[in-house]
């Protein structure tokens, strides 16, 4: 059962939204236009502001479904218990839209499949961390410097709670959170090198090189 939750996450993530809606609407494969990666904000780049929120909103949900709905499939007798058993469901659906079976194992950034995980376990903390990387990239005008720092925003949160405010933060929870920002971190390397050297495209230019 514990096989079948994670595969399912699995599948789940790496279903290729922007891919399908580049093919659905212009009959292009998106990971030919832009920055090249199968994510939100490369639609938006590319087919406009209503295609990326659609992929965006897609790509949420598959978190939230995978955390929320598939580990209903567990039973009172299962072996782990209920939080763990939803951060490796979370941990399996982000695997999956970052590399994505359907498409060469070669898919989005995280983000967004992320969140709406993070939203189904920790709906306070994602909720700030949407509030910085609202405020980083709109003063900025770089998602990807907006993404970055809602990463690490969201560990720091929970660190303060668990430690300072003395909430009820599983150290699971906190390690998948490090790790998390982590990966994020990872998969926007390129984008970090184009913050570092000036070249990173603000929000809402159409360049050839997006941000996600």
């Amino acid at each position: 059962m514990l096989i079948l939750i994670l595969l399912a996450s699995y599948l789940l993530g790496s279903f290729p939204t922007s891919i399908v809606v580049g093919k659905t609407l212009k009959g292009i494969d998106i990971r030919q236009y832009g920055s090249g990666n199968a994510g939100a904000t490369n639609t938006f780049r590319v087919l406009g502001p209503a295609a990326g929120v659609f992929v965006f909103a897609i790509d949420l949900a598959k978190g939230m479904v995978a955390v929320l709905v598939l580990t209903r499939l567990s039973s009172s007798s299962f072996p782990i218990n209920l939080e763990l058993l939803r951060i490796l469901a979370a941990v399996a659906v982000i695997s999956g839209h970052i590399w994505t079976v359907f498409a060469g194992f070669k898919g989005g950034k995280g983000v967004g499949t992320a969140a709406g995980a993070l939203l189904a376990l920790a709906p306070v903390e994602v909720a700030i961390a949407f509030g910085v990387w609202a405020v980083v990239t709109f003063c900025s005008g770089y998602v990807s410097l907006g993404s970055l720092s809602a990463a690490v925003t969201l560990p720091l949160c929970l660190g303060i709670g668990k430690l300072a405010l003395n909430r009820s933060v599983s150290s699971e929870f906190l390690v998948f959170a490090c790790l998390l920002a982590g990966l994020i971190i990872l998969t926007h390397r390129t984008n970090i090198r184009r913050l570092l050297r000036g070249e990173e495209n603000r929000f809402g230019s159409r360049n050839s090189q997006g941000n996600q």
